[in-house]
């Protein structure tokens, strides 16, 4: 399930718990609407709002730190890229057929984690079969197995003297750094948030709309007033669930940084 299609799920639920409220408040006996219980059942609701309220922020927090933590290690990533180039031009044209694969990792990477955007221009790379998340896209065996190629290409090198011997060991240490670079962003892409403990909280939010079903006077301020509210919470809910899958969603990490990688490579 998407991160909308959850949202709006949690929507429908939220009025569907109200109208249940609102359907059973009639049939309810008289002791039941005494002063005493609808202020019993607005201080029960008062806690759980308060609650609820609370674990709503620690999710928001958790959320953008893993979204910030996934852009900045992107950004890593991208120049990462850049220092192996720059390194592999170093040592000259025997690593000439390594660059060209990276140039192509590096395109087939941007084409399939970002696959909404413009693809990289030209051809040369693999077209990685669409995955049913972003986080299959960036732990594909064929991204990994061309890692892995150029990496073995470096280990196989002869260099010449020490200068290359010294240049060899520096780009192979460097191709070791951007493989577990890779797995951090794919651990990454699947997010932090515990899915029971996230059917808890929305537990707690029918409670409280069920509670505001029983309680709500009938009018269509009420109406209304609940329905914002729903929709205020299920768009909270939105925007935790998707900036916990930063490749995922509409709100994503920016491609740029892998773009200009790609562009530096290219020159």
């Amino acid at each position: 399930m998407t991160e909308i299609e959850s949202s709006v799920l949690v929507f429908v639920l939220l009025l569907a718990s109200t109208g249940i409220g609102a359907i059973v408040r009639p049939v309810l006996p008289e002791e039941h609407k005494a002063q005493e219980t609808v202020q019993l059942v607005q201080l029960v609701v008062g806690m759980l709002v308060t609650f609820a309220a609370l674990v709503l922020g620690l999710l928001t927090a958790s959320a953008k730190t893993v979204f910030d933590t996934t852009d900045s290690d992107i950004r890593s990533y991208a120049a990462a890229i850049i220092e192996l180039d720059h390194a592999m031009r170093d040592y000259g044209a025997d690593l000439d057929a390594t660059r060209a694969l990276m140039r192509a990792y590096t395109a087939a990477a941007v084409a399939s984690t970002w696959p909404n955007e413009p693809p990289p221009a030209g051809g040369g790379y693999p077209r990685i079969e669409a995955a049913p998340r972003a986080s299959g896209q960036l732990a594909s065996r064929t991204l990994g197995d061309m890692l892995e190629r150029g990496e073995r290409q470096v280990r196989l090198l002869a260099p010449a003297d020490a200068y290359r011997r010294k240049l060899a060991d520096d780009i192979a240490t460097r191709f070791e750094q951007l493989i577990a670079l890779r797995w951090k962003l794919i651990d990454e892409a699947h997010g932090s948030i515990s899915y029971p403990f996230d059917r808890i909280l929305v537990g707690w939010l029918l409670i409280i709309f069920l509670c505001f079903g029983l309680i709500a006077p009938r009018n269509a301020l009420s109406l209304v007033t609940i329905m914002l509210g729903a929709l205020s919470i299920a768009s909270a809910v939105l925007v935790i669930l998707d900036l916990d899958t930063p490749f995922s969603g509409p709100i994503m990490v920016h491609s740029q940084p892998m773009r200009d990688a790609l562009a530096y490579q290219s020159r």
